[in-house]
């Protein structure tokens, strides 16, 4: 990689409408700011975008001067690669719109856009996508890698629900995929990450949601884990496709008004129904479980989606510390509960958890070559183990619990795979393991027209099929 001078960054400046800051500028710190705490990373020149020419004249400066190139759009990546050290971030924050055609049920929305930008827009037409269940999230990295969240079970993954995308190439061009424009790069899109360019604008597939919904949260003690998952497994898979559900295992309570004060920061599990019908219907759902199993407290509400969707923001705080390592279960078996049991109460920081997501419903209706989603269709249930704090210690400390306890459920996994956006390292083979040898080559093929020099490997890389570097040749 080449140094740059400030001669070509001037020059850049000057050719540039969007706002080009270096570590002397005013807003530089805030700008390379991330979600992960753990990551401290000081690009060498940022380009703070404003439109799509913006982003193309970045990408050719990234390029042209031999510069690592990251894309910045709601600064979750659990990896940092958001910010390219010594490097050029493209920061698109400020792209940030939402534009909602009520009739058509479609909305399109800017490459930083966070899920908040996106729920408040649909959610003023009673309409809405599935999303994650962080508001603060990138709504271009959450779709890229898949976007699981509340509304899975009832309208699949964020993907599934993706019309067309503009993209900025790694030689400039701004393009549009859909599925009659670029048929091969939408595939890709779905699912493969940021490897193929800058996605400046998403346009997604609405449905009629809220804007009152119904949440119900059951919780009992660390020494219930296996009876709860034991609960959870036989409740979750019967659920209507109006319904979801969220298990946080090794959850501690808050301490939120509708928690008993001496409940405060114990850790447990928890078990979280949303209901998206009548609530009726999710009082139905709610009754068996608390017959069968009486919590320590439960909590039951109608709520805004958009509160819904802010419901667990106090677990993942911005600028906290983390660590993942996540899989899939094809079912919640009693070894597997009886592995989360044992190594629940192991965790050091009390934010630590191991939240598991329910993927049954219209996530099994995408068939399993149609996007390139890294993960099995046929699976039940996806398991993050994260390790999360406010200083780095515990989360060292958490880090080994993590990755022991992802071992010890390894024979229970569906695959070797594991979803993209849950990997906080990208290990030697994890990624083609993730998405299996077929999606992993066509993948790498597309990736080879589309970025063949692979300036675009700051993500959960596919290497182009032709075998160009990792890392763009220096000029």
């Amino acid at each position: 990689m080449t140094g740059i001078s400030g001669t070509n960054t001037d020059t850049f400046r000057t050719r540039f409408s969007g706002d080009v800051l270096t570590r002397t500028d005013t807003g530089y710190d805030s700008a390379r700011s991330l979600w992960n705490g753990a990551f401290d990373r000081h690009p060498r020149v940022i380009a703070r975008c404003g439109s799509a020419a913006d982003v193309s004249s970045a990408v050719a400066f990234g390029r042209n001067e031999g510069l690592e190139v990251s894309v910045r759009g709601g600064g979750h990546s659990l990896t940092g690669a958001s910010v390219a050290d010594g490097g050029l971030m493209i920061d698109l924050s400020r792209m940030n719109g939402v534009s909602v055609d009520p009739a058509a049920r479609r909305a399109v929305c800017g490459g930083g856009a966070t899920l908040a930008d996106l729920d408040a827009a649909t959610q003023e037409h009673g309409l809405a996508v599935t999303g994650g269940i962080i508001s603060h999230t990138g709504v271009g990295g959450l779709t890229l890698g898949g976007g699981m969240g509340w509304l899975t079970r009832r309208h699949g993954l964020t993907i599934d629900n993706l019309v067309s995308a503009q993209v900025v190439l790694a030689d400039g061009r701004i393009v549009r995929a859909s599925r009659k424009e670029r048929p091969d790069l939408f595939w890709a899109l779905r699912g493969g990450g940021g490897n193929f360019g800058v996605v400046i604008a998403f346009e997604f597939q609405l449905h009629p949601v809220g804007p009152e919904v119904y949440m119900g949260l059951l919780f009992w003690g660390l020494d219930q884990s296996t009876e709860v998952l034991r609960l959870a497994r036989d409740v979750i898979e019967p659920l209507p496709r109006d319904a979801n559900a969220l298990i946080a295992a090794g959850l501690s309570a808050p301490p939120a008004p509708f928690v008993p004060e001496r409940y405060h920061h114990v850790p447990g599990c928890a078990m979280i129904i949303a209901g998206f019908s009548t609530e009726q219907e999710h009082e139905r759902l709610l009754r068996p479980v608390r017959g069968a199993l009486p919590p320590l407290f439960e909590f039951s509400t109608p709520l805004p989606y958009t509160q819904l969707q802010r419901e667990l923001d106090a677990s993942a705080t911005w600028g906290i510390f983390s660590y993942s390592k996540a899989l899939y279960l094809d079912e919640l078996t009693d070894g597997a509960i009886g592995v989360i049991a044992e190594y629940l109460p192991r965790k050091t920081s009390p934010m630590s958890f191991s939240p598991i997501f329910p993927l049954g419903g219209a996530y099994r209706d995408t068939g399993e070559a149609d996007t390139a989603f890294g993960g099995s269709r046929r699976a039940r249930f996806a398991l993050s183990i994260d390790a999360i704090a406010p200083e780095p210690g515990p989360v060292e400390t958490d880090r080994r619990w993590v990755r022991s306890f992802w071992e010890a459920l390894q024979p229970y996994t569906v695959s070797a795979g594991s979803y993209v956006n849950f990997m906080a390292e990208y290990e030697e083979g994890r990624v083609r393991a993730a998405y299996g040898p077929g999606k992993y080559d066509r993948l790498a093929r597309i990736k080879d027209v589309y970025d063949p020099t692979n300036l675009f490997h700051l993500n959960a890389n596919i290497a182009p099929a032709a075998g160009a570097s990792t890392v763009p040749p220096p000029r």
